[in-house]
């Protein structure tokens, strides 16, 4: 008789469902379940606001012996399917796994804070200036607020705005935290 020993596998679940199946997981199985989250800030209709975000939308790891556990987890509330592969589960290394969690907290959440510098590309978000391009030429902290070079009847022209009423045009994950994106090198991912 082979004793199977636990791992790791990626569970798909539904459409931002990431947490009710983390929590099934957890709750019904009493499995250990890694779901990095970022929490970053967007700008929407009504402003700036914090948000926490999966890191791999629609994906969460579980720990499991996968022969014993396929159709108990498949069946839970926001799970959609392990993923598989010509008819296997593949498991996911420890080695990636801890690396992952070396950079998350306990509560497997980041937090990604938005700096402004000079020189970046942003659009207006808000205001009379909404959709307009322009270049950070200031950013003053004290006041949340940020001076940009736009573009006016042909002229550039400087202008102050609240730091909230402009987005970061380089706005991906590799832009707002580059040692998640960076290859991983001998030391650990976060060192």
């Amino acid at each position: 008789m082979q004793v199977m020993e636990p791992a790791w596998y990626t569970v798909r679940t539904k459409p931002k469902h990431e947490h009710i199946a983390a929590a099934n997981l957890r709750r019904n199985l009493a499995l250990p379940v890694f779901f990095p989250r970022i929490r970053l800030e967007k700008v929407t209709r009504r402003g700036l606001v914090r948000v926490a975000e999966p890191l791999f939308p629609c994906y969460i790891f579980v720990r499991c012996v996968v022969e014993d556990g396929v159709s108990e987890i498949q069946h839970l509330s926001g799970v959609s399917k392990l993923v598989q592969f010509g008819g296997k589960y593949p498991p996911v290394a420890d080695r990636i796994i801890e690396e992952l969690q070396a950079c998350f907290g306990l509560d497997d959440l980041i937090s990604i804070e938005r700096g402004l510098a000079p020189g970046d590309e942003v659009t207006v978000a808000v205001g009379a200036f909404a959709g307009m391009s322009a270049q950070v030429l200031k950013s003053l902290p004290a006041k949340k607020r940020v001076q940009i070079l736009l573009e006016i009847l042909g002229r550039p022209t400087t202008v102050e705005v609240g730091s909230e009423a402009v987005m970061l045009k380089k706005n991906t994950l590799a832009d707002l935290a580059p040692f998640l994106a960076a290859p991983p090198s001998q030391e650990r991912l976060c060192a």
